[in-house]
């Protein structure tokens, strides 16, 4: 079956041959969506016969969203942790090892259910495109179920057994690494595409995210780094080094970072929302941007630091607090999470490119960051079938 969306006041493809600007803008425009993929692209007015038509009287219509960084296979949460956090109090709740004991102790069904509830909700804000990792079992059989239980419903899943020491390991750091490259990794690989570090004083140095990361390219995963969010260090050269698809948080940088990113093919992937939510310093994205480097943005969704599930509101906090414009953000959330996950066929509005697509309920993509914290998307279409 074909469908063509008409009437759209702005459509944005992400394709600049097609329209005007970087985000190649056509106004007044049609999408014809054949089976799961764009079949055309041009003015309403000009739109070939298809078996449907839907009238989007008038609105705007993005790429769905591509989510490049989330956690979201996990139990409970940590509201009394983020309570004290913006009570200004100290508190020792544990973090992520918090984390980790509810989602050891939790059945396949209670994650799955928690997977999906929160699929649904991003979906319901534009998000057709979501990476998610591992992280929260740090044992071999509970990382190995939390990606068996993520690849049901993505296809990119990222092994990040490298997220902290486990517990039963605070006194045997290396030993833990050896597990992470051995026995979990063997156990994890057929299950992911990506393999991921947190490469940060108080997780992993860089000697240890090295071997991990080399271990993983071994095994035919493509390395992703949590880098330099809590403060400078190697995380950031060490994934242009090792070829990685993103550079995750980028939020303290030097000269050399900004420059080994502009030089090699490692998107920096932006997280607004734990800076939002744990009071931290802003990403410089335009910094970055002015350097050339390809900037992605993305929820981080996770119960302890980021607990958002909502592109849009991390296209508002980029431009309003990162130096973004608005036209950027939206690339960034879109295209750029494509890129960040080596993907052509997302992030884009053009023919042969995947059906993924928001109508928003307004007259320009603008709106994101013009109206933040107002549920704009209107209707949502994946893989060509309407699914909002």
């Amino acid at each position: 079956m074909s469908t063509a969306i008409i009437n759209i006041s702005s459509l944005v493809t992400n394709d600049p041959s097609l329209g005007e600007g970087p985000l190649g803008l056509v106004q007044d425009a049609a999408v014809v969506i054949d089976g799961d993929r764009v079949a055309w692209i041009g003015e309403s007015s000009k739109a070939p016969a298809t078996d449907n038509a839907v009238d989007a009287g008038g609105r705007a219509v993005i790429p769905g969203f591509v989510d490049s960084h989330s956690h979201l296979v996990f139990a409970g949460d940590r509201t009394a942790e983020f309570n004290a956090r913006m009570s200004g109090r100290s508190y020792s709740a544990g973090g992520i090892r918090t984390t980790v004991a509810a989602t050891r102790a939790a059945s396949d069904a209670e994650l799955e259910a928690n997977l999906t509830r929160y699929l649904t909700e991003a979906l319901r804000q534009g998000t057709t495109t979501f990476e998610t990792k591992s992280g929260y079992g740090l044992t071999t059989h509970d990382e190995a179920r939390a990606l068996r239980i993520a690849a049901a419903h993505t296809d990119e899943v990222t092994y990040l057994g490298a997220h902290i020491v486990a517990p039963e390991f605070a006194d045997d750091p290396d030993g833990y690494v050896s597990l992470v490259t051995g026995e979990m990794l063997d156990a994890c690989a057929p299950h992911a595409r990506w393999v991921d570090v947190f490469c940060e004083k108080g997780a992993f140095d860089g000697d240890q995210a090295r071997a991990i990361l080399e271990a993983g390219k071994r095994h035919g995963l493509v390395p992703r780094v949590h880098a330099n969010q809590l403060g400078h260090g190697p995380g950031v050269r060490l994934a242009v080094e090792v070829g990685a698809a993103s550079a995750d948080h980028c939020t303290h940088l030097t000269d050399a970072d900004v420059d080994a990113l502009a030089q090699g093919s490692t998107v920096a992937t932006l997280l607004p929302g734990a800076e939002f939510s744990t009071r931290a310093q802003w990403p410089d994205a335009r910094r970055l941007l002015d350097a050339g480097v390809t900037v992605a943005l993305s929820t981080d969704c996770n119960p302890g630091s980021s607990f958002t599930s909502s592109m849009p509101f991390c296209v508002a906090l980029a431009v309003r607090d990162m130096g973004m414009t608005p036209d950027e953000a939206v690339w960034s959330a879109t295209a750029g999470g494509a890129a960040a996950l080596r993907r052509t066929d997302i992030g884009r509005l053009t023919p042969g490119a995947r059906a993924d697509l928001a109508l928003l309920d307004a007259p320009s993509h603008v709106h994101l960051a013009y109206r933040p914290g107002v549920p704009l998307v209107s209707a949502v279409w994946r893989r060509g079938v309407r699914e909002l």
